[in-house]
């Protein structure tokens, strides 16, 4: 598969990679990264120049970002099911909202460059959370131009080991997804824990304040 698009590369030159880097932000399994190093090895046999490669990449990412979060936002609601537990749906995607905007920045940086699996996702979820467009695209477009130099980079300063580059990269990108999978477990766990601390303390407090009412309440037919 990696074979195809680099001869699709170099074919059709910085055309295929805008839509290699597009399509990879929309979830479409493609070696985006494979490809980026490729493209930056190509600029030092003058193939074409690196500022074109890295305008190429940078451009597919922005869009298919923007076509992600675009997804997300006017196409979550037909996915919803209507009737039963269409409320719990909507109640859940509110509190998904709010973690977005509290927490949604840093993510949506990170996870253009260093978690760079989970970027599609997180431009649905996004989009679907109605998080403010402007931050969202700010804070995409920073990510992106992170990602986009350390690949390209990486094929333009290690031309003549682009093999030993490629394989690390493949490696590297292993080993991050499993990392942001795990991290996500984590966060997911942590949160399942204090919610169950939190529900657990208003029982307790609910219960205390039942039985609070039920003494005053013995209080006032003894007075009487």
């Amino acid at each position: 598969m990696n074979d195809t698009f680099l001869v699709l590369l170099s074919e059709y030159g910085l055309a295929a990679l805008f839509f290699t880097t597009m399509l990879s932000c929309l979830a479409i399994p493609i070696p985006a990264s494979i490809v980026m190093v490729t493209a930056g090895a190509y600029a030092i046999i003058g193939d074409w120049s690196f500022a074109g490669a890295l305008g190429a990449a940078l451009a597919g990412a922005v869009v298919g970002d923007q076509l992600g979060y675009l997804i997300g936002r006017f196409g979550a609601h037909h996915l919803m099911p209507k009737g039963v537990g269409f409320g719990r749906r909507a109640r859940l995607l509110s509190k998904a909202r709010k973690l977005t905007y509290r927490y949604g920045a840093k993510g949506i940086f990170l996870s253009r460059w260093l978690f760079s699996p989970l970027g599609p996702y997180v431009n649905f979820m996004a989009g679907g959370t109605h998080f403010a467009w402007l931050r969202f695209s700010t804070w995409s477009v920073l990510g992106e131009v992170c990602w986009v130099l350390i690949y390209v980079g990486l094929g333009f300063a290690f031309a003549q080991q682009l093999n030993v580059v490629l394989d690390l990269v493949v490696a590297a990108s292993g080993a991050l997804l499993w990392v942001a999978v795990s991290l996500i477990l984590g966060v997911f766990l942590i949160w399942r824990v204090r919610r169950l601390m939190t529900l657990r303390r208003a029982h307790h407090q609910g219960a205390d304040a039942i039985a609070y009412a039920g003494k005053q309440v013995k209080g006032m037919f003894r007075r009487h």
